[in-house]
């Protein structure tokens, strides 16, 4: 799949949110969003999975506006997974996952067999299949994360969207997310709010700061301590591994 942004604007009460954005997503890449709270990365990844409409500008899905697509027809080019996912009903593990079905079924439509095996896959990629009749609110904030992971796998998209998922996980959950997440051989676009997790997980990362563009680019080559001083306000060393080939950050007080 090929996602393109077009001059994205968000105003809202008439602050500027977003002002013009463009990125350019290719097929199988993992592109990060980050920047500082308040930058416009969630807001610009709700105008690309429809929970807001922009003030101005399009979002293109393989060149289609998707503004002529219906939501179902959307929801089966990108799935979501989001930080908040609070249910006021208990629903079971089961009942959830296939929720992700939705968007290939009919109104009213039974689950099938097939429905059934998609789910099943899903759980086992997530390593969440022994939890099947548990309910989901009595899952860990981390178990309930590879829950929600699994119901967008369901709905078979060649794009999943991260609006800072791991943000309230430890580190053992937020590696187990992005692990299970870089190993599905599709496209991803995910507001991250950690930069090592970004430098460890991201093809390409765009910059985001008042709502503009500031830098793009590879993690290695964008995240410099004099980006991370213009955009957080923070001292920052930045170090190598030799062994890998990645790049670490520490902050200095």
């Amino acid at each position: 799949m090929h996602i393109v942004t077009e001059d994205i604007r968000v105003k809202i009460n008439e602050f500027n949110i977003l002002n013009g954005i463009n990125i350019d997503v290719k097929n199988k890449e993992f592109v990060g969003i980050i920047g500082p709270n308040g930058s416009g990365k969630s807001t610009l990844l709700k105008c690309i999975y429809r929970t807001l409409k922009p003030s101005g500008g399009i979002v293109k899905l393989d060149d289609i506006d998707l503004n002529d697509l219906s939501v179902k027809e959307s929801s089966k080019k990108i799935a979501v997974l989001s930080q908040h996912n609070n249910y006021s009903f208990d629903f079971t593990v089961r009942d959830i996952v296939l929720m992700g079905r939705a968007p290939h079924k009919k109104f009213l439509e039974r689950d099938s067999k097939e429905d059934y095996d998609i789910m099943y896959d899903a759980l086992k990629k997530v390593d969440m299949l022994d939890f099947l009749d548990r309910s989901f609110n009595t899952l860990s904030g981390g178990e309930q994360q590879r829950i929600i992971l699994a119901r967008a796998l369901t709905q078979q998209t060649d794009c999943l969207i991260l609006d800072e998922p791991t943000n309230h996980l430890d580190i053992k959950y937020q590696l187990q997310i992005m692990n299970i997440v870089k190993n599905l051989g599709i496209e991803v676009i995910a507001a991250i709010h950690d930069l090592n997790i970004a430098a460890m997980y991201c093809d390409k990362i765009y910059v985001l700061k008042g709502g503009n563009i500031l830098a793009y680019g590879k993690p290695k080559d964008i995240l410099t301590s004099d980006l991370i001083k213009e955009v957080y306000e923070v001292d920052a060393y930045i170090s190598e591994d030799s062994s890998t080939g990645l790049i670490n950050i520490c902050y200095r007080s």
